[in-house]
């Protein structure tokens, strides 16, 4: 016998066929967002080296 909160988790899983592509995502954009940071700092760093760069 099911209790009422297993039967919504079962409902609620079979609602929601891209229920694994979902959670596939969320681990594809975990290392991007801790990598976001630092290539913030590699472009505006790039940036500002190329504004003082002499010469053509």
């Amino acid at each position: 016998m099911l209790t009422l909160r297993e039967r919504r988790r079962k409902r609620k899983r079979e609602a929601d066929p891209n229920h694994k592509w979902d959670i596939l995502d969320i681990l594809l954009y975990v290392p991007e967002l801790l990598f976001l940071p630092f290539r913030l700092l590699l472009w505006i760093g790039r940036g500002i080296f190329r504004l003082f760069q002499l010469g053509p």
